[in-house]
């Protein structure tokens, strides 16, 4: 009988360590068949274990199955097994089930019955009354007091948002542990209450409670959410002096926490010193970086990752996007392709996005499968292809689509701003006005962003009438609605509008901000305004926005339009950080005032930085090349960006280079340069070498240009009038008639010359051949009294700057108006004698006003500071700064 009894407890002990150690399923299932064979898998403890062990891999079904064997059961421990299991395994309504199940059969539940009952209430959204029923059987029991008891009420009352409950809970507690502490910080800091949590961990701290990690962080979220990231800081030096911020939990909260104080530096520090990176650090750096609009890092570690980790749909989603944003097509198809081979499932969220990042990278076709594969489409489906096909620059194709989304969807308003930005890129005026009455029609004409996009699309459209419409009947205004409204007067020449329009705003206690600031700037810089460019710069220094990058690179090209290349150089050198944009306006800057080694210098110099140039910074350099006569510096850097830096010239940069050529005389060498261009050659490239002739008055070459242009029937007024003014110098008349009547037939206007000077801080405009402004007779005899005088100084008029079949006296009348004379003659009548005076003109300065300007510089001792349509001239003792080389 004993020998029979130690055999039976010999085979309980061995299938009890065997249970306890099992590490497979395979395993499991063996233990499970010799429990069965023995007859003990009905006993409490191995039913109980087995129930344990299921449930611990993943199997809630079978864990069902052995219940049932066993039951009816009056046995608690077994009825806490199943309930434990159930919620393991995210089961919470089955748990609840089995609880209700053991009320009816009157087995009484013990205080382990309550912890996972009450974390199943917490896992049930929406389940709160039951929760309270299951408070109120804790009560009735006796179980109040019980510590893991209230710390599962505290968690469970946290999760359903009842922090109230939850506190009350807490404070009841006779007895507290790190759990409790940590169940109500969490609570807090989940429910955004970062204040509170905030609270709550000073008060554990007051106590004496020791920090762990799960504490620590739910506090660095807390720190993270309120904004509070020098008490993050703190709670990071805490963590240090525990010797927990090793941990991979702890490491994951501080990066989460720096990320959203935009630390970056701080977030790489903490990266690289974590020893065990797990899937949810690589997923926040990755995210982190995208959020933070570090793009390219944020791909590079999601690579990195892939050795390590398998990223989840978010990390995949925010790599995508990174991809979309910086154009990085092979990396773009690459995350998508690691997708397919993962078996990622692939829903609407996910397709709109990888629709968007194609259309980002300009690969349409991708594009268009996806939304084609789509089983269903929402709003942002539609909108992200619309968006992409106007990014491909194919407005019939965006608007059909436009038309099939309106029979599957209703447009929002994020689709007809998306469709009135097309209007304003393809210029089309009519479509705009019946988008206008689309938007009335379906309510959307309310819509601040809607009314917003409606002023940009007028004013571009070249309806300012309609732009200042839209504005004015606007209930509310946004800060957008007036940066809007005076970008759009200075993209309709609508200045002193321009400045009225920020009086006004500021008057309506509408507070400037960053991008108010970029689109007032260009107002000063077109009109020379030197006293509002400086009140703006005081505002930026007074508003904190001196360093931002973008205003100082808006500040540095105010200046140097305006006429102070030494305020220019000053923003410069106090800038704490610059970009490729503040090295290019810098460079054209110097271009603009014939400085053109200095030019060159401030590239090397920007180069050297480790600033890598790109196209436009190329084209300010070659500019400026151009302007100071340094031919050969300005094909080297011509060839640079080609060879060195794979930059592909544009447009731009070819006529920039035949401009550098013809300018210097090499009229030959220009045009064997434009018959080799790789790409045509449009009228800009053939209106700089046709600029040229003119000058120097090379007929054969003039006139194959002008050929060259008229076939290539441009849209631009300003290159028909340049072959109308180089057939007049040739004197073909016949010509000159036949394309003014082309200009006339196309519906084009030429730009009048005007002309700008700034008396007294106010701004006053002159037109050539202007006969209607204030002191006009005053002007006309100032004006022949110093052509009687420069006459005396050896100037003869230049007829060959006017273009018209008239004669000479009629000629010199029409010199006589040009703009620049008449705010020169109109400034001298109202300064002092010896002030400076400074011109702004919107076309390139004639060869007779500059000539008669130096002259002019001489007998009434003063300097003439004037900008031209391509620089700037500093008239001074009869001479010109440019050399006449301009």
């Amino acid at each position: 009988m004993r020998y029979s009894s130690n055999i039976h407890q010999s085979i309980y002990s061995t299938l009890s360590k065997s249970l306890s150690s099992t590490s497979t399923i395979k395993q499991l299932h063996k233990i499970h068949s010799l429990l069965i064979t023995s007859g003990l898998h009905q006993t409490p403890f191995f039913s109980g274990k087995l129930i344990t062990k299921y449930s611990h891999f993943k199997h809630p079904h079978s864990c069902s199955l052995i219940f049932t064997t066993i039951s009816p059961t009056a046995n608690v421990y077994q009825w806490n097994t199943i309930i434990r299991a159930m919620t393991h395994n995210g089961l919470f309504t089955e748990a609840l089930d089995y609880y209700y199940s053991m009320r009816v059969s009157n087995i009484k539940p013990d205080k382990f019955t309550f912890p996972s009952v009450i974390n199943a209430c917490a896992g049930c959204s929406g389940k709160i009354e039951t929760a309270k029923i299951v408070h109120e059987h804790v009560l009735e029991m006796g179980f109040g007091s019980d510590l893991y008891i209230g710390n599962a009420l505290v968690d469970m009352y946290a999760r359903f948002g009842e922090l109230g409950v939850a506190r009350q809970v807490f404070d009841e507690m006779p007895e507290r542990d790190v759990v409790s502490w940590n169940s109500l910080v969490s609570g807090y800091s989940a429910n955004e209450e970062w204040e509170e949590a905030l609270d709550v961990f000073y008060q554990s701290r007051v106590v004496g409670v020791r920090v762990d990690s799960f504490m620590v962080s739910s506090v660095l979220a807390a720190c993270g959410g309120s904004g509070g990231f020098s008490e993050g800081q703190m709670v990071h030096g805490l963590t240090v002096k525990l010797g927990i911020d090793v941990e991979t939990r702890v490491c994951n909260g501080l990066l989460s926490m720096y990320f959203k104080s935009n630390n970056l530096i701080e977030c790489r520090r903490v990266f690289n010193e974590t020893n065990i990176k797990d899937a949810i650090t690589w997923n926040t750096v990755i995210c982190g970086y995208s959020q933070a609009c570090q793009y390219r890092e944020s791909i590079n570690l999601f690579m990195e990752m892939l050795q390590e980790h398998k990223p989840d749909i978010l990390t995949v989603t925010s790599v995508l996007r990174a991809c979309g944003h910086t154009g990085d097509l092979k990396s773009g198809r690459f995350v998508h392709n690691y997708m397919v081979l993962n078996a990622y499932e692939c829903d609407m969220k996910t397709s709109n996005i990888l629709i968007d990042m194609y259309s980002k990278c300009g690969y349409l076709p991708a594009a268009r499968e996806i939304f084609n594969k789509m089983k269903s489409r929402d709003l942002t489906s539609w909108n992200a292809l619309i968006n992409g096909i106007i990014k491909a620059s194919q407005y019939d194709g965006a608007l059909a689509t436009f038309r099939a989304m309106k029979m599957d969807i209703k447009p929002d308003f994020v689709t007809y701003v998306t469709i009135l930005s097309m209007c304003t890129l393809a210029k089309n005026l009519k479509l705009a006005k019946e988008l206008h009455c689309e938007t009335i029609k379906t309510g959307f004409n309310a819509c601040v962003i809607v009314r917003n996009a409606l002023i940009d699309v007028y004013a571009k459209c070249g309806n300012m009438e309609g732009a200042l419409n839209q504005f004015e009947n606007m209930n509310d205004r946004d800060i957008v609605s007036w940066n809007t409204v005076i970008s759009a007067c200075s993209h309709s020449e609508e200045y002193n509008l321009g400045f009225k329009m920020i009086s006004r705003m500021r008057l309506d206690g509408i507070v400037p901000n960053m991008a108010t600031i970029l689109c007032t700037l260009p107002l000063c810089s077109t009109l020379g305004a030197k006293r509002q460019g400086k009140e703006i710069h005081g505002y930026v220094l007074k508003s904190g926005f001196e360093s931002n990058v973008p205003i100082s690179n808006a500040l540095i090209e105010m200046y140097s339009k305006c006429g102070n290349l030494r305020n220019s150089l000053l923003v410069f050198e106090h800038m704490k950080n610059r970009d490729v944009v503040t090295w290019t306006a810098l460079i054209y800057a110097y271009g603009m005032y014939g400085h053109g080694m200095k030019a060159t210098t401030a590239f090397e110099d920007m180069k050297a930085t480790g600033i890598v140039p790109d196209q436009i910074a190329y084209l300010a350099v070659i500019f400026a090349c151009s302007h100071s006569g340094l031919v050969e510096q300005g094909r080297l850097y011509f060839n640079q960006m080609k060879n060195d830096y794979n930059i592909d010239p544009q447009i731009e940069h070819y006529a920039c280079v035949v401009d550098l050529l013809a300018r210097s005389g090499r009229l030959t060498e220009a045009e064997k340069f434009i018959l080799s261009m790789p790409i045509k050659p449009d009228a800009s490239i053939w209106g700089s070498l046709l600029s040229a002739c003119r000058a120097s008055g090379h007929k054969e070459i003039a006139e194959r240009t002008s050929k060259h242009i008229i076939k290539l029937n441009s849209e631009n007024t300003g290159y028909y009038i340049l072959v109308s003014n180089a057939y007049a110098s040739l004197g073909k008349w016949d010509q000159v008639r036949t394309v003014r009547k082309s200009i006339k037939s196309k519906g084009l206007k030429k730009d009048a010359g005007k002309s700008w000077i700034d008396i007294d801080n106010k701004i006053y405009a002159f037109s050539s051949g202007d006969k209607f402004f204030e002191q006009y007779e005053e002007v006309k005899n100032l004006l022949e009294v110093l052509y009687d005088l420069i006459a005396k100084e050896g100037y003869v008029a230049n007829l060959r700057s006017v273009f018209h079949d008239v004669n000479e006296d009629e000629k010199r009348d029409i010199l006589c108006g040009h703009s620049e004379r008449l705010a020169i003659a109109f400034g001298l009548l109202n300064t002092k004698a010896g002030t400076p005076l400074q011109i702004m003109k919107n076309l390139r300065v004639c060869e007779d006003c500059h000539t008669v300007t130096k002259y002019i510089s001489k007998i009434v001792q003063r300097e003439f500071l004037v900008r031209d349509a391509n620089r700037f001239h500093l008239f001074k003792n009869g001479s010109c700064s440019c050399g006449d080389y301009w």
